[in-house]
């Protein structure tokens, strides 16, 4: 066979059109959404208020495997997909292993990350609707950024919550908003209730991703013509995601590659589950075997350190209660600068999954993920976001075991994207100012003795 290029590129007729639901193929479904007030199973009237009706449909449903992906969100795709899965082969090079090492990069378009496969779905479903426009939140800033752009691309509303440090930590993102046309309010805020009692609670805090859920959910139910969307841990995002996981599985399969250990960061889960569901599908059908790895920050643990319990999806409590693994939904964490992974709980299918053990997770220090991220850079040239650079951590950590045993494994992680708006991380890594905050076990206690109890 000759040589595989440095990257594999597919062509339009080889990209996804359908996205696969894994769901479909999961022998323990997730667990239901719960009303917070009564605690029985949500159905979709429960969440018409608040999701899209279409969304909802993908939400609730465990059993389709495909859902048809509409013509409108295909040709816009093509703007930017399919995206590149590339060899890395100056970094096999530069670490000696014998491992073959593939990254899916997803950093090639204008938000700079995964976040616009879903963004632009959510968006569409909204305006067939007929809706006015929608609410959100983002921690780093690439969702909020991902559905600005597929907002203005239809024409809607676009009222983002970014999580207060992350909204000073980095205002060119902020601005790249706006420059799409969204507003962009920084949370906790005095514009709703819950912004004006976590402030109350909490001064000076630099607030979280679950107080940025409870502001844009409250703005979308007292707002006519608004509903709500989010960025990652939901049913519906995980399927627009598999767009990621369905091109890397046919590149591979071009070329007769298969993969030994499929690596990606997990904060919400959106990257991570988009990445692995069709060799998640392989595994849960005995098909194939994978080492399947979720890395997360050990600021924010969810996986290695949570609880699989149900909880609030919101600091607020006023979102349908997940059952998931999670730090507790008044958890607020260090202000890392691992924006995109600072959520408290985890997807419920990917924590279904971990449960049942068909994938395993890894927490690391920041300061040891900005050293894996200036290596990447320096050898493959191009600077990623601090979220993907947990999965390059762990991909060099690997690559290196293989170096010591002689095994050739085959690696594949997710490159979610770039770091150009990151630079004040970079900044603080560069003069030593960075810490490597990971709360005790006191700290999650507390968090977690306010999980709600389940009858």
């Amino acid at each position: 066979m000759s040589k595989i290029p440095y990257k594999i590129y597919l062509n339009e007729s080889e990209m996804p059109t359908a996205w696969y639901n894994l769901r479909a193929d999961m022998k323990n479904k997730p667990a239901p959404l719960l009303n917070p007030g009564t605690h029985q199973p949500m159905a979709a009237e429960d969440l018409a208020p608040v999701f899209c009706e279409e969304l909802i449909r993908q939400e609730l449903d465990n059993d389709t495997p495909f859902f048809e992906i509409p013509q409108e969100i295909r040709d816009f795709y093509k703007m930017y997909r399919p995206s590149p899965l590339v060899r890395a082969y100056c970094l096999e090079e530069k670490l000696g292993t014998p491992a073959k090492i593939y990254y899916k990069f997803e950093g090639n378009n204008t938000s700079g990350s995964h976040k616009l496969n879903s963004a632009i779905a959510q968006a569409y479903y909204a305006k067939k609707q007929g809706l006015k426009g929608v609410t959100t939140e983002t921690g780093a800033g690439q969702w909020g950024t991902a559905l600005s752009m597929a907002c203005s691309y239809f024409d809607l509303d676009c009222k983002v919550y970014m999580v207060k440090v992350s909204y000073e930590q980095k205002p060119f993102r902020r601005e790249v908003m706006r420059t799409y046309g969204a507003s962009v309010t920084p949370s906790p805020s005095d514009t709703t209730n819950v912004g004006r009692q976590m402030l109350e609670r909490f001064p000076g805090t630099g607030g979280s991703l679950g107080c940025a859920i409870s502001e844009a959910v409250e703005v979308a139910v007292t707002s006519e013509g608004y509903r709500y969307v989010l960025g990652s841990v939901l049913n519906q995002v995980l399927l627009h995601q598999s767009v990621i996981g369905l091109e890397t599985k046919t590149a591979l399969d071009k070329y007769g590659i298969k993969p030994d250990m499929i690596i990606g960061c997990a904060g919400g889960g959106s990257n991570l589950g988009g990445l692995i569901a069709p060799f998640m599908g392989e595994k849960l059908r005995g098909e194939a075997d994978y080492d399947i790895v979720a890395v997360e920050p050990a600021s924010c643990p969810s996986f290695t350190r949570g609880k699989y319990a149900y909880d609030f999806c919101d600091t607020g409590m006023v979102c349908p209660l997940a059952k998931m693994y999670t730090l507790g939904s008044g958890f607020i964490p260090a202000p890392n600068h691992a924006g995109g992974l600072r959520y408290h709980g985890m997807s419920s299918i990917l924590s279904q999954l971990y449960d049942d053990g068909y994938m395993r997770a890894v927490s690391v220090p920041q300061t040891e993920v900005f050293e894996a991220a200036e290596k990447f850079a320096r050898i493959e040239g191009i600077l990623p976001a601090p979220e993907s650079s947990h999965a390059i951590k762990v991909a060099i950590d690997e690559a290196l075991k293989c170096k010591e045993t002689g095994e050739e494994k085959t690696i594949v992680f997710g490159l979610t994207g770039t770091g150009y708006f990151d630079m004040v991380a970079y900044e603080k890594f560069h003069d030593g100012k960075m810490t490597d905050y990971i709360p005790t076990d006191e700290d999650l206690a507390k968090s977690l003795a306010t999980l709600p109890v389940i009858d």
